[in-house]
């Protein structure tokens, strides 16, 4: 069975950077595209960041754009959002997810197989 767990979210100030991880087990990783997805307390969940297999075709949520970068190793079949100039919106709990596809899709009901999520509050 696929298993994604992510790691890395914290306490952060405005301003800064933080890297999460996303690792993945259970399937043969190159064959999925995976996306980020977060969600703060009474919103909807909503998709952040996504790659394909040849870790060249992105998706950004216009949000995000210019400060995320995600990237994936597939060697280490793991998948990293970056994430820099941080605003005090970004806090979040967030998710990876992962579908057996070749094209990337930001609906978060289009994914079968969620990680656990990690904690990222930003401060003042």
């Amino acid at each position: 069975q696929v298993q994604l767990v992510e790691s890395g979210g914290e306490l952060v100030q405005a301003g800064g950077s933080l890297r999460l991880s996303c690792a993945f087990s259970g399937g043969t990783f190159s064959s999925y595209v995976i996306v980020w997805f977060r969600q703060a307390p009474g919103r909807e969940r909503e998709s952040v960041a996504g790659i394909r297999w040849n870790g060249i075709n992105t998706y950004y949520a216009e949000s995000v754009k210019g400060r995320f970068t995600i990237s994936r190793d597939n060697a280490k079949n793991t998948v990293y959002l970056q994430m820099n100039s941080l605003k005090l919106e970004d806090t979040a709990v967030y998710y990876c997810a992962a579908r057996p596809s070749t094209v990337i899709a930001s609906a978060a009901s289009l994914y079968d197989y969620w990680g656990q999520g990690t904690q990222v509050t930003v401060s003042s």
